[in-house]
């Protein structure tokens, strides 16, 4: 009889334990679910790209709407495209870029990912905020306007495919060359980057508009393009920014100031990465 009481209390023991063991792991489970989600750095990059996303939508919510009401009503005026496409770069560049670099653009996160200026792990997260927030300001334009297919407001070659390929290149080069210069450099006056950004925009859009749209930006493309099922020309505005604003970081990189010897730039590689901040599109 007193082995079969020493038996149920031993069983009892292993019960208790086995309670206690599962409370603890759950206990445990909790607190670590909870510090994860109260992380600093958690927090911090949920607040970078949620600021992508609002600076995103309102960047091609006042650019494309400018395009789009430019064709219904014909009162901006061409002119007027331009400086609004400026305008509102610099006016989100100077709002957000102190929270979350002001990227706004795929390409300029891809760019300073392998430039070492921005960390990879962030990179699927910025390009989603940016689609999503081009997609979501298309579709208001789309409800808010009478969008028929003369008033298209997203990008599409006049021309040939290879010509708007080819001057995609090329002002999305000027614009990360400038972004690179102004945006992480130490040396440049950084209180005037976003005019300097800004500007830029508004220059290429001058040149480029008549002939491509002047996207610089796969998400300035393929938001319209999704909301109105227009794709003619697409992989134009993903491949040409994308380029472009990869051989503007590196060709900026070469010209940056350093005290390193060539053979030292050689064998580190040092020269591909910047000294400091995030670029802002």
């Amino acid at each position: 009889m007193a082995s079969k009481f020493n038996g149920i209390e031993e069983e009892a023991s292993r019960l208790e334990s086995g309670v206690a063991a599962s409370t603890n792991s759950t206990s445990s489970q909790a607190r670590c679910s909870e510090s994860f989600w109260s992380s600093p750095a958690v927090v911090t990059t949920a607040q970078k790209v949620v600021a992508e996303l609002i600076g995103t939508y309102f960047v091609i919510f006042a650019g494309c709407g400018s395009v789009a009401v430019n064709k219904i009503y014909g009162q901006v005026t061409f002119p007027g495209v331009c400086v609004t496409w400026g305008l509102i770069v610099m006016v989100m560049v100077y709002t957000v870029r102190h929270v979350s670099g002001a990227h706004f653009n795929p390409a300029v996160t891809i760019t300073s990912a392998l430039l070492g200026r921005f960390p990879w792990k962030n990179v699927p997260l910025y390009i989603i905020a940016h689609l999503v927030g081009s997609i979501l300001a298309s579709g208001t334009l789309s409800l808010m306007f009478n969008v028929t297919k003369e008033a298209y407001f997203g990008t599409l070659p006049v021309g040939s495919n290879r010509q708007s390929f080819a001057i995609e290149i090329v002002i999305s080069f000027l614009l990360m060359f400038v972004v690179s210069g102004v945006g992480t450099d130490s040396r440049a006056v950084g209180e005037l980057g976003g005019i300097a950004i800004g500007m830029t925009i508004m220059l290429n859009v001058f040149v480029a508009g008549p002939i491509s749209g002047a996207s610089m930006n796969p998400a300035r493309s393929i938001g319209p393009a999704i909301v109105k099922r227009e794709y003619r020309g697409i992989w134009v505005y993903i491949f040409g920014p994308i380029i472009g604003t990869i051989a503007g970081g590196f060709a900026y990189n070469l010209i940056r100031f350093t005290n390193k010897p060539i053979n030292e730039l050689a064998k580190s590689s040092s020269f591909l990465k910047g000294k400091s901040g995030n670029g802002s599109t």
